[in-house]
């Protein structure tokens, strides 16, 4: 049986198991005794099911040619079908929404952006649990497919490290190409990863409900925070009572989306590098030493200016210097929780939100092969690396560049295929933002849903404006360029090109 399914294409195994998922909160719905809601997810799992294995039947003889071409096919089609099936359940089980609405949502769910355009009281407590459950396997998809899919193919920011041509393969990459086939490698990498993904999902799961927090709300928070997706039934983190625990337990499980290390079977250019020595995490930990420091100084400069007590002032200090430090990490893994004592740092300054310095951490992203959005940390480095060379060429035009055959690789092709993917990146901004301004959108609202939906950081559409963006009063088209967006900017426009490049097509 298992090797019968083994046989189907990935895309209706997908389609498979999202509509087995509908299950899970149709039995939280009957639990809690809304049975509409239940009979929406359990028929519209039924119904799928059925359309699944009708289509897996017809098509579980046929062969690729190339199977690593229709694996990244497949990935990509995976973004246009699953939010239309995940969608049915949610339309069925709330009949005031549209359909444009209910697809965006899912799209938003399932890349782990997590914009939301419904009020988190008018859903029930199942489609919020839906709606996590949805960004939490799109997480667990996405690292499946970094190792799995992108990374044969060198896409992903795996060229940063090995310097090859994106979607030529990368020969010499053993812990990857190991097993050949496609579909076993998906299934190994499938298998390494869902323990430890759902063991650390159900760690901090416990972690919040020790720190106070309700048990759907904790559950939710746990599912957003390992899939950075941001996804909360209350609008966000809480913002009243003791939530320093639960807020220290999130911010240790952000440094899962730093760098790929700390994942079972992730891939590694150099295996034998320490932890220490990874650049991705040196990167962020200097950036979470130095932005919560000039953003603690804002909001101490401007309160020492004011009438409070100084006393008053230290103490407010340091919970705003936390602050700081928990929504830095968490805008830079482009999760976009926002921390209690930010929300206090605010008020107690006078100061707004600086939503360019969000909107900047979560352009840097967080570390390849993860579920963090934006540009990535690893090109990044490669371009800062690659920066520093050149000005000691310019001091010593003879000095050699040490540091081993990786770094000068990193600092030479791989900087090059940075500053190309950054290239394309800025590129994607500009035409997006130019497209939802034909649709009507005003520039400073367009760039945030722009940067928002490219960096996968939904949150950045309530918090880095004065006034939250209302995603359900955007016009349709601009809706359907948000999710074209969302798709890009989880995807990365690299892999997509390399889909659509001619020499591909002769495979």
């Amino acid at each position: 049986m298992l090797r019968r399914l083994s046989e189907l294409p990935l895309l209706v195994l997908l389609m498979g198991i999202t509509a087995l998922s509908m299950w899970l909160p149709a039995a939280h719905a009957l639990i809690l005794r809304d049975h509409d809601t239940a009979r929406a997810f359990f028929y519209s799992g039924v119904i799928l099911l059925i359309l699944t294995g009708m289509i897996g039947i017809a098509t579980v003889n046929q062969r690729a040619r190339n199977p690593a071409r229709a694996n990244l096919t497949a990935l990509v089609a995976a973004y246009g079908v699953l939010p239309v099936m995940m969608a049915l359940p949610f339309v069925q089980a709330l009949p005031d929404t549209s359909w444009s609405n209910a697809w965006l949502e899912m799209i938003s769910s399932f890349t782990t952006t997590g914009a939301t355009l419904y009020p988190p009281d008018r859903l029930p407590d199942s489609i919020h649990l839906w709606r996590a459950q949805v960004g939490w396997m799109g997480g667990f998809f996405i690292l499946v497919a970094a190792v799995a899919i992108l990374a044969p193919m060198t896409l992903g920011g795996i060229e940063v490290m090995s310097g090859r041509v994106p979607g030529r393969g990368a020969e010499g990459l053993s812990q990857i190409t190991e097993t050949a086939d496609p579909a076993r490698r998906v299934a190994q990498q499938a298998a390494a990863i869902l323990p430890v993904y759902a063991g650390v999902t159900i760690a901090l799961w416990v972690a919040l409900l020790m720190a106070g927090q309700p048990n759907l709300m904790a559950l939710i928070h746990a599912m957003s925070t390992i899939s950075t997706s941001g996804i909360s039934a209350t609008g966000g983190l809480p913002v009243e009572g003791p939530t320093f625990f639960a807020e220290l337990a999130i911010f240790a499980a952000f440094f899962l989306a730093v760098t790929r290390r700390l994942w079972p079977d992730s891939f590694s250019y150099d295996p034998d590098t320490r932890i220490t020595h990874d650049f991705e995490l040196r990167m962020a930990l200097v950036l979470l030493a130095v932005i919560p420091l000039l953003l603690f100084l804002r909001h101490w400069l401007a309160a020492t200016e004011g009438t409070q007590m100084v006393e008053d002032n230290l103490l407010s200090g340091l919970r705003a210097l936390w602050g700081a430090v928990f929504t830095t990490l968490s805008f830079l893994t482009t999760t976009g929780f926002t921390s209690a004592d930010w929300v206090t740092a605010r008020n107690w300054s006078g100061l707004e939100t600086p939503g360019l310095v969000l909107a900047g951490l979560a352009i840097f992203g967080g570390g390849i092969a993860t579920t963090a959005g934006g540009v990535k940390l690893l090109r990044v480095y490669a371009l800062f690396r690659h920066g520093e060379r050149e000005l000691e060429r310019l001091i010593h035009p003879h000095s050699v560049g040490g540091s081993g055959q990786s770094a000068r690789r990193l600092r030479r092709e791989g900087a090059y295929l940075a500053w190309i993917f950054f290239m394309l990146f800025a590129l994607s901004i500009a035409i997006l933002v130019a497209a939802l301004a034909l649709a009507g959108i005003d520039f400073e609202t367009a760039l945030i849903l722009t940067l928002g939906a490219l960096t996968t950081t939904g949150p950045l559409t309530s918090v880095a404006t004065t006034v939250p963006i209302d995603l359900a009063l955007l016009p349709a088209a601009a809706k359907a360029i948000l999710g074209v967006a969302m798709v890009i900017g989880r995807l990365e426009l690299l892999a997509i090109l390399v889909l659509l490049a001619p020499d591909s097509w002769r495979n």
